[in-house]
């Protein structure tokens, strides 16, 4: 079966969306609870991530769900931090797909779009739980950073648990080489 990014626009990509980003946070805020102590409000997440459209869709960002087959099976976001700067969000392939390569493709696509944008790094946060898809990232290169201030949790978490859940999750960051047609000439000397 093969697998297919599709945009989040219409009704049916939206509801879809809907759907996928308040199981993946269900999942989060259980296991964010049970291993961490933290909580958060998964309904103000889910709504301000499909009813802000200067969040997750162009022109800064960009928010796709996976289709495999008949079925939405996955969904993720990118999103401006900064002029310069990127993050992905809401990562999410559901366990029966995952290892066939939806992640890797997802991914890929996100990386592809912020270079078009013309972002020059894109950023994640994860919990640290979440140890597979740190290897995805680490496999496309990002590296783990500090703590950075615009982070997607500060706005749901209270500010008196900040450092709790900023020592709970990995951070993450890859700087993006811009892609060369192959009638550029070759790359330039490194220095």
């Amino acid at each position: 079966m093969t697998i297919e990014l599709v945009a989040v626009g219409d009704a049916a990509t939206r509801e879809a969306a809907r759907y996928l980003i308040a199981e993946y946070l269900r999942w989060i805020a259980s296991a964010a609870a049970a291993s961490y102590g933290l909580s958060f409000d998964v309904d103000a997440m889910v709504t301000s991530d499909l009813e802000d459209r200067s969040k997750f869709y162009p022109p800064g960002g960009r928010f796709y769900v996976i289709r495999r087959g008949e079925s939405h099976v996955g969904v993720g976001c990118l999103k401006r931090l900064t002029p310069s700067v990127a993050e992905i969000q809401r990562m999410y392939v559901q366990p029966h797909v995952r290892g066939v390569g939806a992640g890797r493709v997802l991914l890929q696509q996100l990386l592809l779009d912020a270079r078009e944008i013309g972002y020059e790094a894109v950023r994640l946060e994860s919990l640290k739980f979440l140890s597979a898809a740190h290897a995805l990232y680490k496999s496309a290169g990002f590296v783990e950073i500090t703590p950075y201030a615009e982070n997607s949790m500060t706005k749901y978490q209270p500010g008196d648990t900040l450092d709790k859940y900023r020592s709970s999750a990995v951070f993450m960051e890859l700087h993006l080489r811009p892609q060369r047609d192959s009638g550029e000439g070759p790359p330039p000397p490194a220095s």
